[in-house]
């Protein structure tokens, strides 16, 4: 796997992924930023939402779970001192589907957490990371 990422000026950056996407990254404006983009960290953290929740999703589809719909919220804590690594990381995930099953549901969240999800699992080296989940059922009356 392989990225580029080029200087914009400023403290603007853009990262192209080997498959061609492109994202700008920038920096806060006290950091002479123009506020353009998401910072580095969070991208980051973004990433490993996005691993996590794929893990999750695929596992469920698998399990022939009718999931409808997956959100996680990712909070984080750093370092106060240089370098200010991840700390703490939570990932709280919103499943909604029709009859997800509460066992299937830990079962992915788990699964995710301790197998699939490189991104989780490598910051946990730095990182205490913590799982969990909530499950809305899909109101066919909307």
């Amino acid at each position: 796997m392989e990225i580029k990422v080029s200087w914009a000026g400023a403290a603007s950056f853009i990262g192209e992924s080997g498959s061609g996407h492109k994202v700008l990254m920038d920096g806060p404006p006290e950091g002479g930023g123009r506020d353009l983009g998401p910072r580095p960290m969070e991208m980051l953290l973004i990433g490993t939402g996005a691993c996590s929740s794929y893990d999750v999703v695929s596992i469920l589809k698998k399990a022939r779970q009718a999931v409808t719909d997956c959100q996680v919220i990712v909070s984080a804590e750093r370092a106060e001192s240089e370098p200010k690594v991840f700390t703490r990381i939570k990932l709280h995930f919103i499943l909604q589907g029709d009859g997800l099953k509460e066992k299937q549901v830990a079962r992915a969240v788990s699964l995710s957490a301790e197998k699939y999800c490189s991104a989780s699992i490598m910051l946990g080296a730095t990182a205490e990371i913590t799982h969990s989940y909530e499950i809305l059922e899909v109101d066919e009356t909307e």
